[in-house]
């Protein structure tokens, strides 16, 4: 007998998370325990996948840490006329003028909500870096919200609103459809991760050139090899862009992949290893060098590593990462026909040979700091 919002309002569950709410920010001995007992688990958990992924922070923020802060900067937008008190209470902020809705800042009961948090934990970042950009990765899913969080600093005044920004990235589908949390059809990252290294180990089984190493090495390669997959796979796609992911397909050693560029990077790094225990001559620099018998190849090469620059420049002004995972395949492409087409360690020109050796060189350094930038693993051997 009552609407579907008057009954979500009074659900026994919702009655008894906010009675839990309101004795959390009353820091109740009790609950306040049993946060901290099961947030342990949970950041005990995301550390070890984080480890495994490769990813660190410099430092953590909690909301726990500053919803205070963000409710202190509430109370001085009501204050200053900004924020207006309904009559139950609750606290909002009308944006309209900025072609938003209404937006509720403080409960009726006097308990923050996710945007009051975040409006915390905005100025205390400002506070601790005095940034020039604060960018947030978030998935599209998302984008009204820092729309209306971005509204609110810019209505407080603080100047360096403008300088928030959302990097809205597309989400990731499965090959048989959406992922839907409700519906169980969702991936954990430590699944995901086992799987791409599950089916690395495979391929790896296949290869009789890895019969030295021990097992423990072809875990870890394994791994490696399993990353390179998933975070090229993800990262090689505009970011803003939904996407479908293919762990198959992913691995692919001659498609557009991780692994792809990587085993061009354990070729070079073969080559290089060669010409040492050969003790073939240094070379100099390929981009310096007057050398007069190109090939095409060496030609093709040579306008990749001009590329390198203005690519990273602008990956990082448009905030997207598929430039550098384009230039790595483009780089991994041109060796490979390079490789094919103009011996190296055969070539009984030596001038050539002390070129081209400058060209492997430079092709190698330049995979494994492209790599490097996506957060994936260089190889020397695979």
């Amino acid at each position: 007998g009552k609407s579907e919002e008057e009954a979500k309002k009074e659900a026994p569950s919702i009655l008894a998370a906010r009675e839990l709410l309101m004795k959390w920010e009353a820091n109740d001995p009790e609950v306040r325990a049993l946060w901290k007992k099961m947030n342990g688990w949970v950041y005990e958990g995301f550390e070890v996948t984080y480890q495994r992924l490769g990813i660190g922070f410099d430092r953590n923020y909690y909301e726990s840490e500053t919803y205070l802060l963000g409710k202190s900067l509430v109370e001085r937008g009501l204050q200053q006329g900004l924020f207006r008190r309904d009559e139950s209470g609750a606290v909002w902020v009308d944006l309209q003028d900025r072609g938003l809705d209404s937006k509720i800042l403080l409960r009726s009961d006097g308990t923050s909500v996710y945007i009051t948090q975040d409006l915390g934990t905005a100025e205390q970042r400002q506070h601790d870096w005095g940034f020039d950009r604060m960018i947030y990765t978030v998935a599209n899913e998302q984008d009204y919200h820092f729309k209306v969080l971005f509204a609110i600093l810019d209505k407080l005044g603080f100047p360096w609103a403008a300088r928030c920004y959302h990097l809205s990235y597309g989400m990731v589908d499965l090959p048989q459809g959406r992922m839907k949390s409700r519906e169980g059809t969702v991936v954990d990252a430590d699944d995901l991760m086992d799987e791409v290294q599950t089916l690395a180990a495979a391929k790896l089984a296949e290869s009789d050139k890895l019969t030295h190493l021990s097992d423990d090495q072809k875990s870890t390669l394994a791994l490696q090899i399993g990353l390179a997959a998933l975070k090229f796979y993800l990262l090689k796609v505009d970011p803003t862009k939904r996407m479908v992911y293919n762990p198959v397909e992913a691995l692919d050693l001659q498609g557009h992949t991780g692994p792809f560029v990587q085993y061009a990077h354990a070729r070079l790094s073969s080559v290089l290893a060669k010409a040492s225990s050969e003790n073939a001559q240094e070379g100099t620099n390929p981009l310096t060098t007057v050398y007069e018998n190109w090939h095409a190849t060496e030609r093709l090469l040579l306008r990749q590593f001009s590329q390198w620059k203005p690519t990273v420049e602008a990956a990082a002004k448009e905030n997207n990462p598929s430039h550098v995972a384009d230039f790595a395949y483009g780089l991994a492409t041109a060796f490979n026909r390079f490789y094919h087409e103009c011996p190296v360690l055969q070539e009984p020109d030596p001038e050539a040979r002390n070129f081209r050796l400058s060209l492997c060189r430079q092709a190698c350094a330049l995979l494994k700091e492209s790599l490097g930038l996506l957060g994936i693993a260089a190889p020397e051997r695979m």
